[in-house]
């Protein structure tokens, strides 16, 4: 008796079943089909109403949420220690943390609205259509990168999607875009993400007032919880609803935290300690946070999310391997693409008597 059940003990947890058989049992289960959160409301600014402090999760949306999430998070972790290994060099900003905020805003704008971003811009790339491959192979400088593998981190285009620019809201560009954005009343979003620290300084240290949902003065501002995606994708409706209405630009503040430094070189913990870091992944954490909320309300349990987590740590490892073993770009390929549209003409090299031609 007790070698049959043990056989049939054997035989329902084997390898070859486990699988199936619990995929089996979680679709049969009972989930909720939606359910409705409360969130945090939202800190105005020349606003007589924000967005709301209610809103309905469906089963369907946040599985997709916490599955772009953990992508996210995987894939800067690779990068992490795929920049360790030096198979990416050079400026490499993560973005772990922070997934809140680009998941959220994609959420909430359509596919075909415009977004233009600074670096740390990973995230964004993968939420706009980038693949995970094509993201770490711009990493590692390969021919099947976004931009070929010509642009690395801080130079990732897509559909709609213009990411990776160097420069950080310089005070007088911000204003001028600030004024003719208001002046013509251009349905622009503006949104800062603060993840409280400049490089390595402290945001308290640097302003004397932190209210940069205000910033744009005479522009309408919103202050969100930039650690909780459903406070971001309701907030970025209101916003696109406000600009598509007519009534010009807004200000978004979205209140986030990296967890890693400012770039790779920047271990951060020299100027915040690891106690902060810490209590910020055990009480705020973004992810976290969502899986709660789903757990909670019956919209997944604990199995089915942990195949989520294995599914998606096997499409970023295959990805990494893609991104070191896919060619680089050939010598005369660097100088393309370096216009739209041209004909093709001649560009010296670094060496004055060898040069490149350039194609579109």
């Amino acid at each position: 008796m007790r070698k049959m059940l043990a056989a049939v003990v054997s035989h329902v947890f084997s390898g070859a079943t486990q699988k199936p058989a619990m995929r089996g049992l979680l679709a049969s289960l009972n989930f909720s089909n939606d359910a409705t959160c409360d969130i945090k409301k939202c800190d105005l600014y020349r606003l007589e109403e924000g967005p709301p402090t209610s809103t309905v999760l469906t089963r369907e949306e946040a599985l997709k949420y916490y599955r772009t999430m953990q992508v996210i998070r995987r894939m800067e972790l690779k990068s992490d220690q795929m920049y360790k290994q030096k198979f990416i060099r050079g400026f490499c900003h993560l973005c772990d943390g922070q997934e809140a905020c680009c998941v959220g805003l994609e959420a909430g704008i359509n596919p075909t609205d415009h977004v233009i971003t600074s670096y740390r811009a990973h995230g964004l790339c993968y939420t706009r259509g980038l693949s995970v491959k094509s993201i770490l192979a711009e990493l590692t400088g390969r021919r099947g990168g976004c931009a070929k593998g010509k642009g690395g981190s801080m130079h990732m285009y897509g559909k709609h999607f213009y990411g990776g620019n160097g420069i950080v809201g310089a005070q007088g560009q911000v204003a001028e875009a600030y004024n003719i954005s208001a002046l013509w009343k251009l349905p622009c979003v503006f949104i800062c993400e603060n993840n409280r620290y400049g490089m390595g300084t402290a945001v308290e240290r640097a302003a004397a007032s932190t209210d940069y949902h205000k910033r744009g003065n005479f522009i309408p501002g919103l202050r969100v919880n930039g650690m909780d995606i459903l406070s971001v994708r309701e907030a970025t409706k209101f916003a696109a609803d406000h600009c598509r209405s007519g009534k010009g630009p807004i200000l978004m503040e979205l209140q986030t935290y990296r967890y890693h430094g400012h770039s790779m070189s920047d271990p951060g913990v020299s100027y915040r300690s690891r106690e902060e870091v810490h209590n910020m992944r055990s009480k705020s954490d973004p992810i976290m946070l969502l899986r709660e909320r789903m757990i909670n309300n019956n919209l997944s349990n604990v199995e089915e999310l942990k195949e989520i987590d294995a599914d998606v740590r096997k499409e970023v490892e295959e990805a990494a391997q893609f991104a070191i073993t896919d060619p680089e770009p050939t010598l005369d390929e660097l100088a393309h693409h370096l216009y739209y549209r041209n004909p093709p003409f001649e560009v010296r090299g670094t060496n004055k008597w060898i040069k490149y031609m350039s194609v579109s």
